[in-house]
């Protein structure tokens, strides 16, 4: 089945953008409306289980490569650059071991591809709590889900997932049933074999302990041509925590 999209900007060069875990491609609105006038045709993609693209018990890092390319297969893109954030930071690594004549440039934010155990399973948990019968407005829908996530800023990330059906009706965007039951493919490490030759940046938030030097040296034979770069005041969400720093990284490295 096709990921559904927003295509933002007419230029020649096409960049595909993949979000991260439980979020969607309304994240990277921002981001892209900063670069599209810089020569750019930016497509926001939501992966399979997120935002309004389909959802599917099968989910893993194989799923959204092979995803990824039936829809660079459908619009006829040949060559392209890819950002992943984070779960989607693993999708592009892995869509660039098995297509790597595909890929321009390829940016990673704040992931690597190698085990991490996450606190997800509390959050999915706090989600599905959510009495969604008797909620009646986001507002309400915040305050139900601050006891436990106490970030305003991580509850309205994740509140954007919650969708109105009617007047009076809301649901969610993704099936939390399947994404709790497949949680442990998001936390996997990607093959030991993985290998993309191409030019490969990753960025790290200042704040975030994603990536540290030592577990970055150790990924040096999968991706031989890579560097890192630090992004200040920012963690984990490295584009919407600092977005004009994430720019002119993001733009230094795909226009040189």
């Amino acid at each position: 089945m096709l990921l559904k999209s927003k295509i933002i900007g007419k230029g020649s060069d096409i960049l595909i953008v993949l979000h991260g875990f439980l979020g969607m491609s309304d994240n990277w609105n921002s981001f892209a409306k900063k670069i599209y006038n810089q020569g750019f045709q930016i497509h926001l993609l939501d992966q399979r289980n997120h935002g309004d693209s389909f959802h599917s018990k099968e989910f893993n890092y194989e799923l959204l490569s092979n995803d990824l390319k039936y829809y660079t297969d459908y619009h006829q893109i040949k060559n392209f650059s890819l950002i992943g954030h984070s779960m989607g930071g693993k999708a592009a690594m892995m869509f660039s071991g098995c297509f790597p004549n595909a890929i321009n440039k390829l940016i990673i934010v704040d992931i690597l591809p190698i085990y991490y155990k996450n606190d997800y399973q509390n959050i999915l948990k706090s989600l599905k709590s959510i009495d969604l019968n008797s909620i009646r407005s986001r507002l309400e829908a915040d305050k139900a889900l601050s006891s436990s996530i106490k970030a305003p800023s991580f509850r309205a990330f994740l509140l954007k997932n919650l969708k109105r059906i009617n007047n009076n009706e809301f649901t969610f965007k993704i099936d939390l049933n399947i994404i709790l039951d497949k949680l442990n493919e998001v936390e996997k490490a990607l093959p030991v074999n993985l290998y993309f030759g191409g030019e490969t940046l990753f960025i790290k938030g200042e704040n975030s302990d994603y990536i540290n030097n030592q577990n970055f040296k150790s990924i040096h034979k999968n991706f031989p041509k890579s560097q890192l770069v630090e992004v200040s005041k920012a963690g984990h969400w490295v584009h919407a925590e600092n977005l004009d720093d994430f720019v002119k990284e993001t733009l230094l490295f795909l226009k040189s």
